[in-house]
């Protein structure tokens, strides 16, 4: 490669908007391996995950450390960068002030939620202005399905003096439709939200790219 088509100094030079997926990951392998270069290390690596960042993003460190010209250094740069690139988002999805609809909470959380392979079942806690206060994982389920625990979701809320819950979960498979399981529990926790005078404003599902709103389809 000429100086000009080398990553590093073509991002230098171009600035990182210019350089595809394969030449920002060769930037962080920095060498290949005996039988690759390093972009064409970093291009096979995209290429096991169908050139999916968000696939390259969800592998473990084992797995990516047995990689062949990987190794443990080379994935541990690589997850470093995925999760600096993480926090970035939670940063920039973070209302500044009360939060207003529902593309607001899939903004602060599809960070946490893009690209897991399994259901998490989170709640967002609500002052009385409606900003948003603590930020908490509540269970882990399997690819098909997560517990909404109801008498955690309550003591949480009374135990932060919430005045309003989000509850939010994933559904890994892309359809952010609610299951009829997802709506009779959702009806379940209203009732015990409304019980213990706090409101349940809305129960948000992330599937990557989209999201189902219960507020907004009316089925409260």
């Amino acid at each position: 490669m000429t100086e000009s088509e080398r990553p590093r100094e073509k991002l230098l030079s171009r600035g990182p908007q210019a350089l595809a997926d394969g030449e920002l990951l060769a930037i962080l392998l920095r060498t290949g391996s005996r039988s690759m270069g390093v972009l064409e290390l970093a291009r096979h690596l995209l290429n096991l995950t169908d050139g999916s960042l968000t696939g390259l993003f969800d592998c473990d460190a084992g797995y990516l450390a047995s990689l062949p010209g990987v190794g443990a250094p080379k994935a541990a740069t690589l997850l470093a960068a995925f999760e600096l690139g993480r926090r970035f988002m939670l940063e920039q999805g973070s209302p500044d002030g009360p939060v207003t609809g529902p593309h607001q909470i899939y903004a602060l959380m599809l960070p946490r939620l893009k690209g897991i392979g399994h259901e998490e079942c989170w709640v967002v806690l609500l002052d009385r202005k409606s900003r948003p206060g603590k930020i908490s994982r509540l269970t882990v389920g399997g690819g098909r399905g997560t517990i909404i625990d109801i008498p955690a979701i309550i003591r949480m809320g009374l135990s932060h003096g919430a005045a309003g819950i989000v509850l939010v979960h994933n559904h890994p498979g892309g359809d952010p439709r609610p299951s009829s399981v997802d709506i009779r529990e959702t009806a379940a926790l209203r009732d015990a939200c409304a019980s213990c005078g706090i409101a349940l404003l809305d129960h948000i599902i992330v599937a990557d790219q989209h999201f189902y709103s219960f507020n907004e389809e009316k089925m409260f």
